[in-house]
């Protein structure tokens, strides 16, 4: 292998390629009104920069949880899984995503919060892959290819159909519904990505993780599919569906 800095170019590509290639799948997707290359940059660098946001904050979650219960107790798991790591991490995905995009004008089409939400998920997990397969090897790089970093483009694509109604019903002027569908968009994709490590690190057969695995798949693929085929900008008349 080909060796620069201590690293293997190798172990890069495949650390970076499949995030790459998931958000150019996504962009394709956008059919109505193509974002700005700039603007689809700068989610990913903020991506990127929410990983250490979310690291600080698990590792006082971490401290804080191992203080008060045993670390193979379920309560220790499922707090870990579903508050610690999966709401750090979604929630800090929200926040850059809430506050890089609520109020620009590029988001004018309803598919907008899928392509962005994606590009913040694929931001994080291509830094978080970057971490894991220097440090683990050519396997760990060919497991994550087909599992964490697809899982994180279909938490964005969970968060980014909830984010786009929130925007839609707000210049529909139904706030209560614009609220909830902003709650909905940190609250659906923490659950699924809490139960995503929780199925993953359990003693249940390899198989159950698999099945989890392709059924999250295959809904956020009709997801895409569907909210793409539905596409509206915000200002027509219409119910965005789901």
């Amino acid at each position: 292998m080909i060796f620069v800095g201590g690293y293997s170019l190798i172990l890069m590509a495949l650390a970076v390629i499949p995030a790459l290639f998931l958000l150019f799948y996504i962009y394709k997707q956008d059919g109505l009104e193509k974002e700005p290359p700039r603007l689809i940059l700068r989610l990913v660098v903020l991506g990127v920069i929410s990983t250490f946001f979310a690291g600080f904050t698990e590792s006082i979650g971490i401290k804080i949880l191992g203080s008060v219960f045993s670390y193979n107790s379920l309560s220790y798991r499922v707090l870990l899984y579903f508050v610690v790591v999966g709401l750090s991490e979604e929630g800090f995905k929200y926040l850059v995503l809430r506050f890089s995009t609520w109020n620009s004008r590029e988001f004018n089409c309803k598919f907008d919060g899928v392509v962005y939400a994606v590009a913040v998920s694929l931001g994080f997990a291509l830094w978080e892959n970057i971490q894991y397969v220097t440090s683990y090897g050519l396997s760990t790089a060919l497991i994550r290819a087909v599992t964490a970093v697809p899982g994180h483009a279909c938490f964005g694509v969970l968060m980014g159909a909830w984010y786009g109604l929130a925007k839609r019903k707000q210049i529909q002027q139904w706030g209560n519904a614009s609220f909830l569908a902003r709650l909905l968009a940190v609250i659906i994709p923490t659950i699924i990505h809490g139960a995503y490590d929780f199925v993953a690190t359990s003693n249940m057969n390899t198989i159950h993780f698999v099945m989890f695995v392709v059924v999250m798949f295959v809904v956020c693929f009709y997801t895409v599919k569907k909210l793409s085929a539905d596409d509206k900008y915000h200002n027509d008349e219409g119910n965005y569906g789901i």
